[in-house]
């Protein structure tokens, strides 16, 4: 007696049966076989006018490469590349060679996927769990993703990195700036590296970052060298004003080597080291107190606000009346500046935001970075992070200062010319 045996293959628990990526992949797959058509056709009319001397067309379409699998970002989808054939050519360098912009010749990831190798990196996720984390995103079969990109993608961030310290200024000019430097452990080494950063705002009102290095420490030596590049290679006007923590070697570089600019004072550093020198049970009335300072609606408010502020807590907490008022002049030096613009001046935070995240990697990797490595990744996170970086409110107020214009309390001055009499 023969019996027929059926053998049933039971679904593993992780793999997953989604028809909708199914549909995507195949209509993702058509629409990049018509855009690459388009592509060649657009080539060959743009070429119509080279021709044999018989008048034939000496470009024609010549089938198609051998099929390859694409990288996505809904997964693996096989395309073929259009070929043209040049009948014409005497030799390979008269050879007319059509390239597809939309497929390059090499080609194996789409560039979103490049991108979102490094995203994976710097937000926490270590190589070893790097396959498991693009299976999950990409499927199973996903070729060409293994941990060891990372590698060469660690050289690639390196060469953009030297190609950006090296990049001309002459032509940029900074209205305001924010420095600032954060350390990092990496290895769990004895000493940490600064990061020293200075971003700057563009008369148009965009964020950029100026400069970027590693330093021992927050050193006047340190930032020196630093400012010292950035000028070398082009950048001589000094800014309005520069907003930083007051502990930094950054005011004295500064001053010797772009004097003229004001000092602000971050009034986030500044209220951090002022609680710290109260008892935990008068720091939310402190932080209060202090809030009532700089957000007054103009200097005479914040300064009776501030000599309330001493009054109450002088005799009690001297040294934290002390540390406010030292840098009394700095801390409210914002008011001369447009209104607008006082959200952006009174903090560093747009620093702070950035490391924030290479903080929480080291964390994720338990100081597993080397210095090299943890240099690029602040580099990268903060190209990346710059996209994204608010826009200065009141732009059209940056040309006024430009030109020479004086603020009080947030307020254009305009002087009125006295009228002669006729």
């Amino acid at each position: 007696m023969n019996e027929t045996i059926n053998i049933v293959r039971l679904r593993q628990p992780d793999e997953i049966d989604d028809p909708l990526t199914d549909v995507l992949r195949t209509g993702a797959r058509k629409l990049l076989a018509q855009a690459i058509e388009m592509e060649a056709e657009a080539f060959l009319a743009e070429m119509r006018d080279v021709k044999f001397p018989d008048w034939r067309e000496r470009l024609v379409r010549h089938r198609h490469g051998p099929e390859r699998m694409i990288q996505t970002g809904i997964g693996p989808v096989l395309v073929s590349r259009v070929k043209v054939r040049d009948r014409g050519a005497n030799g390979e360098a008269d050879r007319i060679r059509f390239s597809s912009s939309i497929l390059p010749k090499w080609a194996r990831r789409t560039r979103s996927l490049d991108a979102l190798l490094p995203v994976l990196y710097l937000r926490g996720v270590s190589t070893g769990d790097f396959q498991d984390a693009l299976a999950a995103l990409l499927g199973k079969e996903a070729p060409n993703l293994s941990p060891s990109v990372i590698t060469r993608l660690t050289a690639e961030w390196s060469k953009e990195y030297d190609r950006w310290q090296r990049r001309d200024l002459s032509a940029r000019h900074h209205v305001y700036v924010w420095a600032d430097g954060v350390y990092l452990q990496a290895r769990m080494e004895d000493h940490a590296e600064c990061m020293l950063v200075l971003i700057g705002a563009t008369p148009k009102g965009n964020k950029e970052l100026i400069g970027f290095q590693t330093g021992v420490r927050e050193s006047t030596q340190s930032w020196r060298k630093l400012l010292v590049d950035v000028k070398h290679r082009g950048l001589q006007i000094a800014p309005e004003i520069a907003v930083g923590d007051g502990a930094l070697g950054f005011w004295n570089a500064l001053d010797e080597l772009l004097p003229g600019t004001r000092h602000q004072r971050c009034w986030v550093h500044k209220t951090a080291n002022v609680i710290n020198k109260v008892p935990n049970s008068m720091q939310v009335g402190v932080k209060a107190d202090l809030r009532e300072i700089y957000l007054a609606p103009n200097r005479a408010s914040a300064e009776v606000a501030m000599d309330v502020f001493v009054e109450k807590y002088g005799a009690k907490y001297p040294k934290a009346v002390d540390c406010l008022t030292k840098d009394q002049t700095a801390l409210l030096a914002f008011y001369d500046f447009p209104a607008e613009h006082w959200d952006h001046l009174r903090t560093s935070n747009p620093i702070e935001s950035v490391f924030a995240t290479v903080r929480h990697r080291t964390v994720r990797t338990k100081g597993s970075l080397s210095s090299k490595t943890a240099r690029l990744i602040v580099f990268k996170l903060v190209m990346a992070a710059a996209r994204t970086w608010r826009r200065l409110k009141g732009q059209y107020q940056l040309p006024k200062l430009i030109a020479g214009a004086s603020f009080r309390d947030g307020i254009e001055v305009i002087e009125l010319k006295p009228q002669s009499a006729a």
